[in-house]
């Protein structure tokens, strides 16, 4: 994996508890409105995976997943990557969405390179 500063290691791993924070939020609404939550609840762990691979490889840690849930991670990652990156073109220059959005992607994108790393290993 690349070599990262740590000022983009802290603010991948804030981005990543953010956003698995609000996918809680999220499923929480969604079983209260007995709405279907497969795809809510397959991007909470792909996202929970990510944070602890970054966490296991930044800080030489082990990690308890198997290659397929690696895989599985990695896909649903590339995927959710795809969406966020959508809404950042449509987002306006110098908002403070669009900064959160930079910060999604970068996380992002480190991740599914360290899920690479780990899968091709």
């Amino acid at each position: 994996m690349e070599n990262v500063s740590a000022q983009v290691k802290l603010q991948s791993i804030e981005s990543f508890q953010s956003t698995i924070r609000k996918t809680e939020k999220a499923l929480i609404q969604m079983h209260e409105k007995n709405a279907n939550t497969t795809l809510v609840n397959s991007r909470l762990n792909a996202l929970r995976t990510g944070l602890v691979v970054l966490e296991a490889v930044w800080e030489d840690k082990t990690h308890s997943y198997t290659l397929e849930d690696l895989a599985e991670a990695r896909l649903v990652l590339i995927g959710l990557l795809s969406s966020i990156e959508a809404m950042y073109t449509k987002s306006k220059e110098g908002s403070p969405q669009k900064t959160l959005l930079e910060r999604r992607i970068t996380s992002l994108e480190l991740a599914i390179q360290a899920l690479n790393d780990l899968i091709n290993e």
